[in-house]
């Protein structure tokens, strides 16, 4: 996996830029992603023009624990809750419900659900932890073009147009995580 320790100078800058409505850039499972506040409009926002996605496709929250997210876990039956314990922490997105809209459109886009993983990666980890909630996780890349596999390519990309690059090494996975439908076991993305 990444590195063990995320340096803590780049941790403060990191959630002080986060805090600010910034947007990051971070090593995940298997690309570098962006990151911001999922609660902060405007951040979203400017996410998605960087990439030019659409908001309708909605975007991954990644957490450090179930903890973060229990809110949205809490109305889930237990052989669901076992479904996402079983593959957490670790590389798989879940499409889970949100009927008690907990989670903005501007994440879920045209979606009921919400994408959402517990990550093992300890950079996220210790992102999630420090900000002490879930972040967006999108890959670094613009719309259509293969996601970002170093920080080169993360500047390529996107020049200063974010705001600050967290230090670290991609997880052991050679493609972004797998997401599937808690409702039904379908697999959206392997």
């Amino acid at each position: 996996m990444g590195q063990e320790n995320v340096n803590d100078w780049h941790l403060r800058q990191a959630i002080r830029v986060l805090r600010n409505g910034g947007i990051i850039a971070y090593p995940t499972e298997a690309v570098w992603g962006l990151g911001c506040d999922p609660f902060n409009p405007e951040a979203v926002r400017r996410l998605l023009e960087i990439k030019r996605r659409p908001e309708h496709k909605g975007l991954i929250l990644a957490a450090a624990s179930e903890q973060q997210i229990e809110a949205l876990l809490s109305p889930l039956s237990a052989a669901q809750r076992d479904q996402l314990s079983e593959t957490w922490p670790g590389p798989n997105t879940w499409l889970v419900p949100d009927a008690a809209q907990l989670i903005p459109r501007w994440i879920k886009g045209q979606h009921s659900a919400v994408a959402l993983r517990v990550s093992a990666h300890p950079v996220v980890q210790a992102l999630c932890d420090a900000f002490g909630a879930p972040l967006v996780s999108t890959s670094a890349n613009v719309s259509s073009a293969p996601p970002a596999k170093s920080k080169t390519k993360v500047r390529a990309y996107f020049g200063c147009e974010i705001d600050f690059i967290v230090d670290g090494a991609l997880g052991g996975l050679d493609k972004p995580t797998t997401i599937r439908s808690l409702s039904d076991n379908t697999v959206v993305r392997s």
